[in-house]
């Protein structure tokens, strides 16, 4: 097949001599765009729980419940979203994800009454989020790399904790200054931006250019067949006899309790508890997607080169870790032993996604990417059982300590979990049909 057109500009200069860049590293960099772009309101709950619970006298035990919904709808849409992208295309979805960001967060200013909260940040930004969550990462780096697939999941998934970083200074000086609402309007023209990038740059599949996989061979792209819904949970069937599936999903759950659901949700309000204020809270936040960044990508690199079951439990013992002495660090100021912690927590907030898809690949095969999609929904399922019941826990004690304590045990368990998937380690990743043989 002919190279297509879009091929011939990719052509950078190195010394002195014109050399041709693989498609593959355009549609990585605009992914990577892209998830910044919706990575806007990842940041928003920290800096509004405490605008919105003054402004509207709602409970923070009601606006944990609104992001909850989210977090789990962020979780439940990535599966079928990954079906979606091979149905109708990866730039399509995306597209359309982005507007939802955009909407629920741009009208959530109209709104009066908390069920409003819920619909738009639970219900419309979740299933925008969902739709761009973590499966769209491991279905591109699927598709387009063979080499380096590793690296470039690592540093597609630290995009995120790059929104992170970008939004949430800016977020907290904009509530603090011009109130919540224009931190909300801020989030939502920053995913409506990327949407024209998306439609013109964001390619769904190698052959579509006439190019091979970048480190690979040139493949047709598969003919999807059946219904995303039939495929995604198909794929859900077959992988749920395995017990690896189980192994990873409940790892993944503690993970997501132990950042989306805990540290994206309450760190800042637990830091104002003590005094802090919630601009130097977000700034210290900010700072974990900084580290975030080098760690998600260092443990790409190492998943390219070291086996994924003992980098999970080594992330996983060293977050619990951590967690069990964060009590002790809060304070008015911030202290250099909090930078540690920040400096060590950060470098571990999503290096956990690396290997994760790395083994859901290995155990899964063509199947690994919807599969990744329900591993990803275990994910948000604990994210949202830590975010209300850490609300709760602060509605009834007054404090956060307990919720501290709880979830540097229940990391420490997920290494315990990575580490029994070493039994399983001879699963035969041909014995698993893929997505389109599930549907069949």
């Amino acid at each position: 097949m002919a190279a297509g057109p879009l091929v011939r500009p990719y052509r950078i200069r190195w010394n002195g001599s014109v050399k041709r860049l693989h498609p593959a590293w355009l549609v990585a960099a605009v992914a990577f765009v892209a998830l910044v772009g919706a990575a806007g309101f990842r940041a928003t709950p920290g800096v509004l729980i405490h605008p919105l619970h003054d402004e509207f006298g709602w409970s923070l035990g009601t606006i944990s419940l609104a992001v909850s919904i989210n977090l789990l709808l962020f979780g439940l849409t990535a599966p079928f979203a990954a079906a979606l992208m091979e149905r109708f295309g990866i730039r399509r979805v995306v597209a359309y994800a982005l507007l939802l960001v955009s909407a629920g967060s741009g009208l959530t200013v109209f709104m009066k009454h908390s069920w409003e909260l819920i619909a738009l940040w639970g219900v419309l930004v979740g299933l925008g989020t969902g739709s761009m969550a973590l499966a769209f990462v491991a279905t591109i780096t699927g598709r387009w790399f063979v080499h380096r697939r590793g690296l470039i999941t690592g540093v597609l998934t630290a995009g995120g904790a790059a929104g992170q970083l970008v939004f949430l200074p800016l977020l907290a000086l904009l509530t603090d200054a011009h109130g919540w609402r224009a931190a909300a309007l801020t989030v939502a023209g920053a995913a409506l931006a990327v949407v024209p990038l998306v439609l013109w740059r964001l390619r769904d599949h190698p052959s579509e250019l006439g190019v091979a996989p970048y480190g690979g061979e040139f493949v047709e792209a598969p003919v999807a067949t059946g219904g995303a819904a039939r495929r995604a949970l198909g794929a859900l069937r077959l992988a749920s006899r395995k017990p690896a599936f189980w192994l990873l999903a409940g790892g993944f759950a503690i993970c997501g309790a132990t950042t989306n659901g805990l540290i994206g949700t309450h760190f800042i309000p637990a830091a104002h508890d003590h005094g802090m204020t919630e601009p130097t809270a977000a700034s210290l936040l900010a700072l974990i997607g900084l580290f975030d960044i080098a760690g998600t990508i260092a443990s790409g690199w190492l998943t390219d080169r070291m086996d994924s079951r003992v980098l999970l439990g080594w992330y996983y013992a060293l977050r619990g870790l951590s967690l069990l002495v964060l009590p002790m660090l809060f304070a008015a100021t911030v202290r250099p032993s909090m930078l540690v912690f920040i400096l060590f927590y950060g470098l571990d907030w999503v290096a956990t996604v690396p290997p994760t898809v790395a083994l859901c690949r290995e155990y899964f095969g063509a199947s690994g990417p919807v599969v990744f999609g329900w591993v990803f929904a275990s994910h948000q399922f604990g994210a949202a059982i830590a975010a209300t019941a850490t609300g709760l826990l602060r509605d009834r004690l007054g404090n956060y300590d307990l919720a501290w304590y709880i979830a540097g045990g229940l990391s420490i368990s997920a290494a315990a979990l990575s580490l029994l998937l070493f039994r399983t380690r001879n699963a035969s990743t041909a014995a698993t049909p893929s997505v389109a043989a599930v549907a069949a």
